[in-house]
């Protein structure tokens, strides 16, 4: 079914925000796996489901520092009355030939060594003479000073039970188990799981490769000095980082000059490495609206069905945020969103549908495409003014104990410095002018 409502405003009717969220959604296809390193796999989407190939641990090994015995040479052992028992040999973590434990024989232990044969527990060196002939041990004698290569005598000063400090093997994870099912998130744990069963490498869905590009002969980057007339560009970065956070691998393309045929050079110039392109700025309707006049040249213009490979500028009905554009670009037709150059409007343009469009291309559920939402009660001064038919998103810190959000800031485009306090968005609907203090109303969580 499609998004797109009827035509019969023309290009000047508003688009709600749902409508272009899923105009954006319906032309956004995951991205084709591959087969990755483990660590260049973090953060990807797991598109099969992985087994476990050997059993977890893979063979019967001690927890412990300590002596493998038989229960049957330790039954009734005591401080008074200790068990002295024949050390024949060490058994040290990796060790490959085993001595087999007789009766009255123990064998020094390391943990996570394997068990040697013939022992049936294991008892902590704390439990035993430590081979000293004296009190109770606090610790084993390291390898390279133990009496006689760790032969000699030891006195057990307390019974075992079958088992005793013995991790089983198995008793992590099966051979033939599930291990990770498809649709998986790989983070440390996923991956610290993928290793330990012996996988080198696994198939995803890569992280999308993202392009950010600011136009505007205005910008100036960080670290330079500001001339008359100019800022400091900083939608790149707020942009790059927030891509990075969705989950993409972002490049930043630092200020465009305000030039249709430099803008379209430097797009096709970043079409080699995107599978996403973002331009902020110039997207309204002033004579320097240069994206505009760069891409809408391959669509049709103001908001009408975009061709193919075109660029559909639109206006939204939101604050802020009201102008945008969405197309593909290139011969692969590469999807390109189009933000206002406002710094709020591009940072909220970006979490409400460059964000689920990066998730979308990464292959993860639908669930996990957009921010998450919940209902808070507002807590202000004074009620909060909304335009009528717009649905506002203000700047809120959230405070999930009260169950509360507060504003912060005003509602201005441009105020950067409330968003860096900000935590979430307060939603405002498209019907409601004005929420008194005490209303409750859907937040959208930012990080």
């Amino acid at each position: 079914m499609s998004s797109r409502a009827p035509q019969d405003t023309g290009h000047h009717r508003l688009w709600s925000v749902d409508e272009h969220l899923a105009d954006v959604l319906a032309a956004v296809r995951p991205l084709e796996p591959i087969e990755l390193q483990l660590l260049d796999a973090q953060g990807c989407v797991l598109v099969e489901d992985v087994t476990v190939p050997v059993a977890l641990p893979p063979f019967d090994n001690s927890s412990m520092d300590g002596y493998a015995v038989r229960t049957a040479d330790v039954q009734g052992a005591s401080e008074e009355f200790p068990a002295v028992l024949t050390v024949v040999g060490d058994v040290a973590a990796g060790s490959g030939e085993l001595p087999t434990v007789g009766p009255g024989q123990a064998a020094r232990i390391m943990t996570g060594a394997p068990l040697p044969p013939g022992a049936e527990a294991v008892v902590p060196v704390e439990w035993t003479d430590g081979g000293t002939g004296g009190g109770a041990a606090s610790g084993m004698t390291p390898a390279s000073a133990a009496p006689e290569g760790a032969a000699g005598e030891v006195r057990v000063h307390r019974p075992a039970e079958a088992r005793a400090h013995v991790r089983a093997r198995g008793s992590d994870v099966q051979a033939g188990d599930l291990a990770l099912a498809a649709g998986t998130v790989l983070g440390p744990p996923q991956i610290a799981l993928l290793a330990a069963i012996g996988r080198g490498t696994v198939r995803v869905r890569p992280r999308p490769r993202v392009v950010v590009l600011s136009t505007g002969s205005e910008l100036v980057q960080p670290g330079e000095a500001l001339a008359a007339g100019t800022i400091y560009d900083s939608n790149s970065f707020a942009l790059a980082a927030a891509a990075r956070d969705a989950g993409a691998i972002a490049y930043r393309v630092g200020a465009v000059a305000d030039d249709a045929d430099t803008l379209r050079s430097a797009i096709e110039d970043q079409l080699i490495r995107a599978d996403l392109l973002v331009t902020t700025g110039g997207v309204s309707v002033g004579a320097y609206d240069v994206v505009k006049e760069a891409l809408a040249a391959a669509g049709t213009g103001d908001g009408e069905e975009p061709q193919a490979g075109g660029v559909d500028f639109r206006k939204l009905a939101m604050q802020p945020g009201k102008p945008q554009g969405f197309g593909t670009v290139g011969p692969d037709h590469t999807p390109l969103l189009a933000l206002p150059g406002n710094p709020v409007s591009s940072y909220v343009s970006f979490e409400l549908f460059v964000r689920p469009a990066i998730r979308a291309l990464m292959g993860l559920p639908a669930s996990q495409v957009s921010r998450p939402s919940v209902r808070a009660v507002l807590k202000a001064d004074a009620p909060l003014g909304s335009p009528a038919a717009r649905r506002q998103f203000l700047r809120g810190k959230y405070d999930p104990d009260a169950g509360t959000v507060s504003p912060v800031g005003g509602s201005g485009s441009h105020l950067i410095a409330a968003l860096a306090h900000a935590d979430s968005l307060i939603v405002v609907p498209e019907d409601v002018t004005s929420v008194e203090p005490g209303t409750e109303l859907e937040v959208v969580l930012l990080g």
